[in-house]
């Protein structure tokens, strides 16, 4: 996928859409069809504990065809698109040294679209960093924020949604982090 080196003579086939579209019916009998195995590409139905409003496959479905990437952690774990990427292609690669065609299917298009196309290369923020600056916005406010991000990242403040504090945390995590700006670290490009 992304940068992994899998044989030309491998395919993955890809079937994206919301939930309760169908997906499910369509990629259990295609990999009966071609005696391959199902990815999910689906942010909640990974998690064990969340079924309702999921349209997760059912026991009888999970049956039929070996799945992987459903209830696979717990809500209580953390879990971000990096792991998933990681995982499923550490999994993919295991899988097509003995199988030729495999199908990736689910509703999430940020996985389908980090797998398929790599995602940003970002430091990791300890929690020590987190809490702290966290912590420091919830005392001095967004505009606080605002400032910390437009001094340390002019180019990403310009990009960004400054309204957003989520991702202006993350851009000052990061900047903390590495001491380089959040925007050095976005790909222009990814495939």
């Amino acid at each position: 996928m992304s940068d992994h080196k899998i044989s030309e003579n491998k395919f993955l086939i890809v079937l994206a859409g919301p939930t309760a579209v169908g997906k499910t019916a369509v990629a259990i009998q295609l990999a009966q069809d071609l005696q391959c195995e199902i990815f999910s590409a689906d942010s909640r139905q990974i998690y064990r504990e969340m079924s309702i409003g999921t349209a997760k496959p059912n026991d009888d479905e999970l049956m039929k065809v070996k799945h992987h990437f459903i209830n696979h952690i717990s809500i209580h774990q953390a879990y971000t698109v990096g792991h998933y990427v990681k995982e499923v292609n550490e999994k993919l690669e295991a899988y097509f040294e003995d199988q030729d065609i495999a199908i990736l299917t689910g509703g999430t298009g940020m996985y389908i679209n980090a797998l398929l196309h790599g995602i940003d290369d970002f430091p990791d923020v300890d929690s020590a960093t987190h809490k702290l600056i966290v912590g420091e916005y919830e005392e001095k406010g967004i505009e606080w924020l605002q400032q910390q991000v437009a001094s340390v990242d002019p180019i990403y403040y310009n990009e960004v949604d400054v309204q957003n504090p989520r991702r202006l945390l993350r851009a000052l995590e990061i900047y903390r982090m590495s001491g380089k700006p959040y925007s050095t670290f976005l790909k222009t490009k990814k495939y």
